[in-house]
């Protein structure tokens, strides 16, 4: 079994410097190992920027991108962002990528909203050429979407071969890209998918991940975050459960409430409830990366596991 890691996100929207560095250092003292933030064209800081805040403001949290969308930046130029992070933090950069997938950003900056088989092979190239920046000496590829001739990357990760790469997802296109490809493997609901929040979607994507992996698997980390909506400590987890289950039914999915409590992908319970289910994911399918979105809340919970 693979140790515990629990990672947090970022404060939402556009935090002042201090508002920011005060979430991190409390992030950092509660145990957590890493404050991550999306990357949307949203209401939202730049991910880079924001990240080099919480490094310098840190002295061990990790800083993640969760995820970055491959559309928005040529692969090459985020290289060298994401190396020169990597350096600046000493070397406490995790990178999540994936194919994009909110319509409504690529639609208001005139991008092309590709079908996912087109946007998953451009994520594949471009964690290609990742890849071949963060190496060393100079590199070509040629691919349908990218082409690099003879380019360098600099400067050069301090994480060798190159800081862990996520990828994460919900398609069997995209989890079988991770299971080749990542050293972390995001498990994800499928948009407008209740049945994938479901214990047995998710021992079908691992299925998907381990054929892809094969003899790697065992190197691989899994993680899960609350996509089913926001972490609830609390002692009436039933009722806080049934709620959810309206909203699942709002997205024409049916959930019983045992479907919404034993979900990988939703956290409401007791602190022991709780600390129980995460082991369990760990115990069921091998589940050890944990987003956690309630620092105060829910840090019981990581002083409890963090690094069992």
């Amino acid at each position: 079994m693979r140790p515990f890691r629990f990672l947090t996100a970022a404060p939402f929207g556009a935090p002042d410097a201090g508002e920011l560095t005060a979430a991190a250092r409390r992030a950092e003292a509660a145990g957590f190992d890493a404050m991550v933030l999306p990357d949307h064209l949203l209401a939202q800081h730049a991910p880079v920027p924001l990240l080099a805040t919480v490094a310098a403001a840190t002295e061990r949290l990790r800083v993640g991108t969760f995820v970055l969308n491959v559309d928005l930046r040529h692969p090459a130029v985020l290289a060298q962002d994401l190396a020169s992070l990597d350096v600046l933090s000493g070397g406490r950069l995790e990178i999540g990528i994936g194919a994009g997938w909110n319509r409504p950003e690529y639609d208001a900056i005139g991008v092309p909203y590709d079908p996912v088989p087109v946007r998953v092979a451009r994520l594949a190239e471009a964690v290609a050429v990742l890849k071949g920046c963060f190496g060393d000496g100079p590199f070509s590829f040629a691919g349908e979407h990218y082409t690099v001739t003879d380019h360098e990357g600099h400067p050069k990760p301090v994480q060798r071969p190159h800081p862990p790469i996520m990828i994460g997802g919900g398609g069997r296109r995209t989890l079988t890209l991770a299971g080749r490809e990542a050293d972390v493997v995001g498990l994800a609901p499928r948009p407008g998918d209740p049945r994938s929040y479901t214990l047995a979607a998710t021992a079908e994507k691992i299925g998907w991940v381990r054929e892809a992996a094969g003899d790697r698997f065992a190197d691989l980390e899994l993680n899960v975050y609350p996509s089913g909506g926001s972490v609830m400590v609390t002692d009436d987890a039933r009722g806080a459960a049934r709620e959810r289950v309206d909203r699942f039914r709002a997205q024409g999915g049916e959930l019983t409430v045992e479907d919404v409590l034993d979900s990988p992908h939703v956290f409401i319970g007791s602190v022991p409830a709780l600390t129980e289910k995460i082991l369990g994911l760990r115990e069921r399918f091998g589940i050890s990366s944990v987003m956690l979105d309630d620092v105060e809340a829910t840090a019981p919970i990581v002083a409890a596991l963090a690094g069992t």
